[in-house]
């Protein structure tokens, strides 16, 4: 159950993820590759034995109700060039509430075909353990609303998700931009119905042509782009009707020790939070499968 990793209320949790990510923003070495989506993904999968640490935090209110900060820290690993394994951790703070562990999500991608198509499918499956105080917004689907966000955390804490998700991945490198279409499926794996969804991406460096030197602020280190997202009913109503949906323009920088991402999303529908304020922080560890292996006979 998830309460069994940490009691609501405790901060524990963050403390641990922010000494890391701290630890990691000190080290000027790291890179992190793929688009600045926040819901959206693209073809993109981890490199072989690398490890990318992301955070991703929304901000939001729902109507008649606190303020609420949600993080999402996740941990990437490339196992092959095909195939990417995630673990999401995830924590939420409300307002004259609490801070809680929400649960945890493990993620797999898997990419068929490697070479570079007009369209390139990735497969991707995913477990969620998470309680219903869970605010993440990771995806939006069936009729997810800004009532399921007001909750106070001691009630909605009490329920426990576990889901199944799937997702069909299709992206496109269009000359300097990259297009993706996500179609989303979930299931609680009790006896609820499949809930569906969708979200859309597009995103482009603002210019593509380097300068050939070291530097930060160069136009070809930023990305601009947009995401829309939504729900699409379910099972027992294949409808807009009653569902939530958003727009948001998003800002990658890339720094030279990881990536930079900025989102304002607009809630276009009366079951919609008004916005949805995220940020996120990602960078890379490189070869971290080669620390646990032994060398013999010195570097190879």
């Amino acid at each position: 159950m998830v309460r069994s990793f940490l009691k609501p209320g405790r901060p524990t949790a963050p403390s641990i993820f922010l000494t890391i990510l701290l630890g990691i923003m000190a080290t000027p070495t790291l890179r992190a590759q793929e688009k600045p989506y926040f819901v959206t993904y693209s073809q993109d999968l981890e490199e072989p034995g690398n490890l990318e640490i992301e955070t991703k935090t929304a901000l939001g209110q729902p109507a008649d109700s606190h303020r609420y900060g949600a993080t999402a820290t996740e941990l990437e690993y490339g196992v092959f060039a095909w195939w990417t394994t995630e673990l999401y951790l995830d924590t939420q703070t409300t307002g004259q509430e609490s801070t809680l562990f929400t649960g945890f999500r493990l993620e797999n991608r898997v990419r068929p075909l490697m070479r570079e198509h007009l369209i390139n499918p990735v497969l991707y499956v995913e477990y969620e353990n998470t309680s219903g105080a869970d605010k993440t917004l990771l995806e939006v689907v069936g009729h997810d609303g800004q009532s399921d966000l007001a909750s106070p955390n001691d009630e909605a804490s009490q329920e426990h998700q576990h889901e199944a998700e799937l997702k069909l991945i299709l992206s496109s490198n269009l000359k300097a931009w990259n297009i993706s279409e996500n179609f989303i499926s979930e299931k609680n794996l009790g006896h609820e119905p499949w809930e569906f969804g969708y979200a859309v991406g597009a995103a482009r460096p603002f210019r593509t042509l380097g300068s050939g030197k070291p530097c930060t602020f160069c136009l070809e280190k930023f990305m601009f782009g947009g995401e829309a997202y939504g729900g699409l009913g379910d099972t027992w109503s294949l409808t807009l009707h009653d569902t939530s949906q958003y727009v948001a323009p998003i800002v990658g920088w890339q720094l030279p020790f990881g990536r930079l991402s900025f989102s304002t999303g607009f809630g276009l529908t009366s079951s919609s939070l008004d916005r949805v304020y995220r940020f996120g922080w990602a960078s890379e560890l490189p070869q971290v499968g080669s620390w646990f292996r032994g060398s013999k006979g010195g570097a190879q």
